[in-house]
């Protein structure tokens, strides 16, 4: 079974949420798909760490051969090529790497190359094998790292996959979700939680996938977040609550439910909670 994990924003507790249910399973696989920010491996501090490059094909131009005419700027769809002064010109930070233009050139001006944008780091913690994608800085787009996690996924033998997807509802975070069975929604309770709530719900029920909502740093009285799930008909699997030594185990990269068997207690009961859910 995979299970994405997703927030609206950053900080709202998907890594916390990812980690720890990955830590309370019998045997899973840690995916870390916030490719600009991973910070699983913080927690699970893995061992026997391996790492692979990732590479694209970037386009590039030999201004000798190059007749100007034109026709790779006006194959790109993505205006990641330019004629200035009768010869193309590459903006590989907008290039989408098709091989169009090397195709569609008379002069064989073309030729691809290969860039690394960064790396996929894998190691193990104990029950878990934590995979780990880290892009460059600098580089605009993720999309190929988590690509090239997503084919590992596929073959991943393990009964539980636990993606933790980037924050927000953008192109890298509907590349993490393709392949899940299962989506886990991560909100706050308050209004601006419900906002950010809602982008991921909205982007979930584009996909057609089944999901429900873990409720973090939940305080006594009213819960704007909990509001919006029963008025939308949301399971809500679980409830963490805001509790200052959680927050001071969180911020000392400790996997709570690791340490504290009140919380492995929780987490393992939410586990349960998407188990069933993801089942019927």
């Amino acid at each position: 079974m995979k299970l994405a994990v997703l927030s609206g924003k950053g900080g709202t507790g998907k890594t916390l949420v990812s980690v720890n249910l990955a830590a309370v399973a019998e045997q899973a696989a840690y995916y870390d798909c916030d490719v600009e920010e991973p910070n699983g491996h913080l927690f699970f501090k893995p061992e026997q760490v391996t790492e692979k490059t990732v590479v694209v094909k970037t386009p590039e131009v030999d201004p000798d051969d190059c007749i100007g005419c034109r026709k790779c700027a006006d194959f790109c769809k993505f205006n990641a090529i330019a004629v200035i002064n009768d010869k193309a010109m590459v903006f590989p930070d907008v290039c989408h790497p098709c091989g169009g233009c090397e195709l569609v050139c008379p002069a064989h001006a073309i030729f691809e190359t290969e860039r690394p944008i960064g790396k996929i780091a894998k190691g193990v913690s104990g029950n878990v094998s934590v995979t780990s994608g880290i892009l460059n800085m600098g580089e605009e787009s993720g999309v190929p790292i988590i690509r090239t996690m997503l084919k590992e996924i596929k073959a991943a033998k393990q009964d539980l996959v636990m993606i933790d997807c980037p924050p927000g509802s953008a192109c890298v975070v509907m590349e993490s979700i393709i392949d899940a069975d299962y989506c886990i929604l991560v909100a706050e309770p308050t209004i601006f939680g419900v906002h950010n709530l809602n982008m991921v719900y909205e982007l979930v029920q584009l996909f057609g996938k089944p999901y429900g909502v873990v409720l973090n740093k939940c305080l006594d009285g009213e819960n704007p977040a909990e509001q919006f799930c029963v008025e939308h008909s949301i399971p809500i699997l679980g409830r963490i609550p805001f509790d200052t030594e959680l927050g001071r185990l969180n911020s000392n990269s400790e996997i709570v439910s690791r340490v504290d068997d009140k919380y492995h207690q929780l987490f393992s009961g939410i586990l349960q909670q998407v188990k069933e859910a993801a089942a019927q």
